[in-house]
């Protein structure tokens, strides 16, 4: 019966965990349950920011924590979510990049992921991100209500058993990307590197496409983060960034490292319908990078997932010889990964649970959706081949 129910939860699971793996929980979709492998949890911290108006509040937000596998303290990553426009910021659920998370376990990190405030269930009549309107920006405000957010989860992160608390880094998607130049510009203390992802604000792609507002002002302050800036960066865009283009980002890095901040600068070229969303439709490119970096500050960090060599235990459309699957989870699960395209990855668990994965990253999404439910996993077919031994 276990094996039964972990079949049928893959299922469910595995296209939805390739799609979006670093964006808050999409309105209207079923939340999936934590991710055991990950020991994922919910802690609640207490922050206190401030807005552009000067209002001052004290809210809980909720943090999700991933944790690798042992009980030896690991350094922190704190993981910055973007900002949807408004109907979304209201329904959203809280920010669960497992795909990253669960790189990022691998190589030892443990990964705090804040929904700050403003969004799903802290969503309301204050908004502290809120930077004015597209002529009139204060993006100032906007940063230090995030930096104030992540210094308040770290400092509760930092009272863990299982964190070590001299290391950390920090690393932020869109908005987020943005607020994470601003962590490494406050220059806190433990801090060793940061990542940026697409960062920015003030894009819209269907009004204005690679057209942002305050395009200039937010090069101004980058400018002055960079001047202030004690750790290196790695800042990650791609050519088709509808919400950017690809000049503002040029731009922006070199102020911040005409001013002093150190760093990586890479724009990759286009991926999907718009590159905005790189951090989950190329892993297979930027891991490599963020591995390289990250190596250079002193982490010891996983690449890809290799790929197994053909092993010719079976053919891999006999779907008769998968091992350990019930004939409900050959018929829903297997089958559909024969239907799909390459690149494409296939894994079984020790107690009958599986999970697959396409496109970017295959071997890692598959891997990921059948371990996520608690068991090993192996992976059983690459692409058109056997691999299982």
């Amino acid at each position: 019966m276990r094996a039964r129910t972990i079949a049928a939860c893959a299922a469910s699971l595995c296209l939805l965990l390739g799609a979006a793996a670093a964006t808050a929980q999409s309105p209207g979709r079923k939340e999936l349950p934590p991710a055991l492998d990950l020991r994922e949890k919910v802690e609640r911290v207490a922050v206190t920011v401030t807005d552009m108006y000067g209002r001052r509040e004290t809210r809980e937000i909720p943090v999700v924590i991933y944790r690798p596998e042992g009980e030896r303290p690991g350094p922190l990553a704190v993981f910055l979510h973007g900002r949807a426009n408004r109907e979304r910021r209201a329904e959203q659920g809280r920010a669960r990049p497992e795909r990253l998370a669960r790189w990022l376990a691998q190589s030892g990190f443990v990964v705090a992921v804040p929904t700050r405030v403003g969004y799903a269930d802290t969503y309301g009549d204050f908004d502290p991100e809120y930077s004015g309107g597209c002529r009139e920006r204060r993006i100032r405000p906007m940063n230090q209500a995030i930096v104030d957010q992540t210094l308040a989860v770290v400092a509760h992160m930092r009272a863990q058993p299982y964190v070590d608390a001299g290391r950390w880094i920090v690393i932020g998607q869109s908005v987020g990307g943005q607020g994470a130049v601003a962590v490494v510009g406050a220059a806190p203390e433990g801090l060793v590197a940061g990542i940026n992802f697409a960062g920015g604000s003030g894009g819209h792609p269907q009004e204005h496409p690679r057209r942002p507002c305050g395009a200039q002002l937010l090069k101004h302050e980058f400018s002055a983060l960079g001047a202030k800036a004690r750790v290196p960066m790695l800042w990650l865009y791609w050519e088709n960034d509808l919400f950017w283009g690809s000049e503002h980002p040029r731009e922006w890095f070199s102020a911040w490292r005409e001013a002093g901040g150190a760093g990586t600068f890479h724009l990759l070229s286009p991926v999907g319908e718009d590159g905005h969303q790189g951090i989950n439709l190329d892993m297979d490119r930027w891991v490599p990078l963020a591995q390289q970096f990250l190596s250079q500050v002193g982490f010891a960090v996983a690449g890809p997932p290799e790929r197994p060599a053909a092993s010719g235990f079976a053919r891999v459309d006999d779907v008769s010889r998968v091992p350990l699957l019930d004939e409900r989870a050959r018929e829903e699960g297997y089958l559909r990964f024969l239907k799909a395209q390459p690149p494409r990855a296939f894994a079984i668990g020790a107690r009958g649970g599986w999970g697959w994965g396409q496109g970017d990253w295959a071997i890692g999404k598959a891997l990921g959706n059948c371990a996520r439910y608690g068991q090993r996993c192996t992976l059983y077919a690459v692409d058109d081949v056997v691999v299982w031994k």
